[in-house]
């Protein structure tokens, strides 16, 4: 019998996971962890089992840990900000997608230090691209010498490749997403400081003790990232829903009032 049978068969008996959901889960490759010798022993007990010295994450806890976060995820989109973090090549072109669909933001090219711990000077900076950019649109950058103009335009991209994701983030974020909490461990470090909440995708070569919401999960192959992303962002969508209809229905009561 091989493993992924196996786990069907033990899900199947606590009747706790779909068959469906979990073969979903496979096919995506969730379930490749990293060798045995780089294993954290935190993470052993979501450990499955080892394969050719290749540890298979429990998909089942992988199911009640993505439950669970998406649960919270969708309260905290109904009341603030979602920050998406995912600056692992594999990640960023997943991360910058689902963030600019939902119109949420996002740091996928590289974690700017004090995005979080330094936010008002993270803001100025943005505001300052945002500036240079409209004085380029406008033609005004047109007044300075070729040389000027250059180094303008080497500043834009430059602003825009570290911070464009920031746009949106008009204040702190009420919780953050990362795809792999190795990678962006500074995002993660620069959260807990200030306690904002960290949901995140922990390989077995990590310590989810260090996140709020950790989800066992493979952060390296990109079929696994996107499964779990689409996840994530479907919920964060929910929670905008939901604030939107609080919104709206703050307004009609506002209407009935001046009525």
């Amino acid at each position: 019998m091989d493993i992924q049978q196996e786990q069907l068969n033990k899900a199947a008996v606590a009747n706790e996971v779909p068959e469906e959901t979990l073969k979903e889960m496979y096919k995506a490759g969730v379930h490749f962890g990293h060798k045995k010798s780089k294993g954290h022993p935190k993470m052993f007990p979501n450990v499955f089992t080892t394969k050719n010295d290749i540890q298979i994450i429990n998909l089942e806890k992988s199911h009640k840990q993505l439950g669970e976060a998406l649960e919270f995820l969708k309260a905290a989109a109904s009341k603030g900000i979602v920050l998406f973090v995912g600056t692992k090549v594999s990640s960023r072109k997943l991360i910058r997608e689902a963030a600019e669909k939902l119109g949420i933001p996002y740091a996928a090219e590289r974690w700017v230090p004090g995005t979080l711990t330094n936010y008002p000077t993270i803001s100025k900076r943005v505001a300052h691209m945002e500036d240079l950019e409209k004085k380029k649109l406008s033609g005004e950058l047109k007044k300075y010498t070729k040389k000027e103009q250059a180094g303008f335009e080497a500043e834009i991209i430059k602003l825009e490749q570290d911070l464009g994701g920031l746009r949106l983030l008009k204040k702190l974020p009420g919780v953050l997403f990362l795809t792999d909490i190795r990678e962006d461990e500074l995002a993660v470090r620069e959260a807990k400081k200030i306690k904002i909440p960290v949901v995140a995708l922990v390989d077995t070569n990590n310590d989810p003790t260090l996140i709020d919401y950790p989800i066992s999960s493979n952060d390296d192959a990109t079929s696994a990232v996107k499964y779990m992303l689409d996840k994530v962002a479907a919920a964060v969508e929910e929670g905008q829903k939901t604030a939107q209809k609080i919104h709206e229905k703050k307004i009609e009561a506002a209407d009935k009032e001046t009525k």
